[in-house]
């Protein structure tokens, strides 16, 4: 829900489907979404669609939601703008750093930004410790071409969430969740090098690999299942998106991906998160969001309510 500030500061007015202007985050709610997804960055830029998503704006945003009773998750990107795995820079700050720099600085800006929203009141269920990151973090030092300090970064992490407070789950999260080869070959890494973590994090977009949904949800489902027992992990998908002008493609996606996260074993399959509903195309230029150019949410967000 990262955009949703400066989408209401520029005036974009939310809808729910009968035409009645509303707080996004209830129409969220009416839809059965319970959980609320928020990326953090650094030192972020005043780009409406690339900046903000500061510590203090990801604090207002989380608070309000936590007001709503829905459900927090915290995305550290470690960047100053979009970290994903065709791109892993460092903030600005941090880029002359040493390594040992680099690991304090990841330290005291997770416990920073956790510390500030427990003290306004804000427990965040999970934390991701980096944003799909099968190539590492912090690039060069953190690179999978350098797995040891890779591992000590990713350990910081979870050090610092724990001390703010050993209930949040830490996430280590990767994209192209269908590709089970691809998790094994990290998680196999992250195993032997004793990185600590409690969830294994899963993108899932058919659009951006090209192939639609039928043709991989059968992966997906054996990923998670084989993560479940391979590594004796929690699973969940933390972000999932399709076409929003595909609607009815989008909505029976998303009806399978919540139902193949709901079979994993014993439980494991914690939930499924879009990313980002809201983000109309007509504001941000996205895609795959779950809104109209009427500023309602489209069909597709109904899956949610057929998987309470």
């Amino acid at each position: 829900m990262g955009w949703l500030d400066q989408m209401e500061k520029t005036g974009y007015k939310f809808y729910d489907s009968y035409g009645t202007e509303k707080d996004c985050l209830k129409i969220l709610k009416e839809k059965g979404i319970n959980t609320i997804r928020l990326r953090v960055w650094v030192n972020p830029s005043n780009d409406r669609a690339s900046g903000h998503c500061s510590k203090k704006e990801t604090a207002i945003m989380a608070l309000r939601a936590k007001n709503m009773g829905m459900r927090i998750m915290i995305d550290f990107h470690y960047s100053d703008s979009w970290a994903d795995p065709g791109k892993q820079f460092k903030p600005a700050a941090w880029a002359k750093h040493s390594f040992k720099e680099l690991l304090t600085d990841l330290y005291q800006h997770t416990f920073d930004v956790l510390d500030t929203l427990e003290k306004i009141g804000v427990k965040p269920e999970w934390v991701q410790v980096g944003n799909e990151i099968p190539g590492g973090m912090l690039w060069p030092d953190g690179s999978t071409a350098n797995w040891p300090q890779l591992a000590q970064l990713l350990n910081k992490g979870f050090d610092a969430v724990k001390a703010v407070d050993a209930a949040i789950k830490v996430i280590i999260h990767l994209d192209q969740g269908n590709d089970n080869q691809r998790f094994r070959h990290f998680f196999d890494h992250v195993q032997d090098l004793g990185v600590r973590y409690d969830v294994i994090g899963v993108s899932y977009y058919p659009f951006w690999i090209q192939k639609d949904y039928t043709a991989t949800i059968g992966d997906l489902a054996f990923n998670l299942n084989d993560l479940v027992k391979r590594y004796h992990k929690e699973v969940m998908v933390v972000e999932v998106g399709g076409v929003d002008t595909l609607v009815q493609n989008t909505y029976e996606m998303l009806a399978a991906v919540l139902k193949t996260v709901k079979a994993v074993p014993a439980q494991k399959g914690l939930g499924v998160i879009y990313w980002e509903p809201e983000g109309a195309a007509s504001w941000s230029g996205y895609p795959l969001s779950c809104w109209g150019p009427d500023g309602k949410p489209t069909k597709a967000l109904d899956a949610f309510l057929i998987n309470p």
